[in-house]
């Protein structure tokens, strides 16, 4: 055989192997990179961008990875099903996942408020550190999974405030007779220092102070509180929110259509979720300085909770956990490993962070920075 009809046969041979390889190629990349389309249900209305923006963070977050292919469109609360009913219906499979706030659905088993935040357990860094490294997210999902859920972080909103009131509450005994707008299962612990717990959502929340069919509410924190415009109606504005030390804001996914992904998109699908908790928490750290200036010269009137209320707080938060433990075993193996964890994270806390922290605020009272 000649050179010319060798290199011939060869390009013909080499072209066909390339034919051959694209053919073979494209189903593998077909089948590994379907089209999925979702529906999100947010329990958040669309005016709060940060905490509801957390799930289109999400969303554009999947979709660009995947090149379009796997698309989850969020609906905002109401839009398909009421705010409070988000993980209900992903169970059902209404819509294939949601983003809520797991304590909102304590009253059917307190387990649920584990996940989130629940009264003096951890901040938002402590929590993000037990559910990331601590087990956490795994033992969530152990009892998510009896609710034909799985579940990952998709947001915090770090410390949240106490509440806005409208009138000023310096004692337990001031405390008497309240009716508060308090998200999951604080309202059990308030319950006993004679507040009347009331289970709102978000968007209902102003016109309920407004008539005064509420005497209090907490919701979120300064940029969320402003946009809701609580200061109109309540001016006095409590702090810290000891319920919500670190509240998690969870992405969940109706647990058989999570399985049916494959193994590329379940692990986009995290990331995407991981990528969307960090931006949250970010946003509100950038965006609660300005607001919080901004309220109190629009006429909040910021007051702390007196040692009185937080301890009386403090220790009926142990009351209400020595009950829950004794007769929930999900519950206790869960507030075991937070608790275990928390001991831990609060020695260390106190020293170099709470320091270097403490010095720099004095340094910022004193209009040094």
């Amino acid at each position: 055989m000649d050179r010319r009809s060798f290199i011939r046969k060869a390009g013909a041979t080499g072209a066909g192997a390339a034919v051959a390889a694209t053919t073979l190629a494209a189903p593998a990349i077909a089948q590994s990179n379907p089209k999925v389309t979702w529906r999100l249900t947010s329990s958040f209305p669309k005016s709060l961008d940060t905490i509801y923006g957390g799930a289109e963070t999400f969303s554009k977050m999947l979709s660009e990875a995947t090149d379009g292919n796997f698309t989850v469109q969020v609906f905002a609360a109401g839009e398909i099903v009421p705010g409070l009913q988000a993980a209900d219906a992903t169970t059902a499979g209404t819509v294939e996942a949601c983003h809520t706030v797991s304590y909102y659905y304590w009253g059917k088993n307190p387990t649920w408020a584990l996940g989130a935040a629940v009264p003096f357990a951890l901040n938002a860094r402590g929590m993000n550190a037990w559910h990331y490294h601590g087990g956490g997210i795994d033992l969530f999902n152990e009892f998510l999974g009896t609710q034909g859920l799985v579940g990952f972080p998709g947001g915090n909103t770090g410390v949240q405030m106490g509440g806005w009131f409208r009138k000023e509450i310096n004692t337990v005994a001031d405390m008497q007779g309240l009716k508060m707008r308090i998200g999951g299962f604080a309202g059990k612990v308030v319950e006993k220092l004679g507040v009347v717990p009331q289970q709102i959502a978000g968007g209902d929340i102003y016109p309920a102070l407004e008539k005064g069919t509420i005497d209090a509410a907490e919701w979120v924190g300064p940029y969320d509180d402003e946009k809701l415009g609580f200061q109109k109606v309540a001016p006095y504005y409590y702090y810290p929110g000891w319920w919500e030390g670190g509240p998690t804001v969870h992405l969940m996914f109706n647990k058989a259509k999570y399985e049916e992904l494959p193994a590329a998109y379940k692990s986009l699908l995290r990331t995407a979720a991981h990528a969307a908790d960090a931006d949250m928490l970010q946003k509100y750290d950038y965006k609660n300085p300005t607001a919080i200036k901004s309220l109190v010269a629009n006429g909040a009137q910021l007051r702390p909770f007196s040692q009185e209320i937080l301890l009386a707080c403090f220790d009926k938060s142990n009351e209400v956990y020595a009950e829950m433990t004794a007769g929930n075993p999900e519950f206790k193996k869960i507030w075991d490993s937070i608790t275990a964890f928390r001991k831990d994270y609060y020695l260390n806390a106190q020293v170099a962070e709470y320091n270097y922290d403490t010095f720099m605020m004095i340094q910022q009272r004193g209009g040094k920075l």
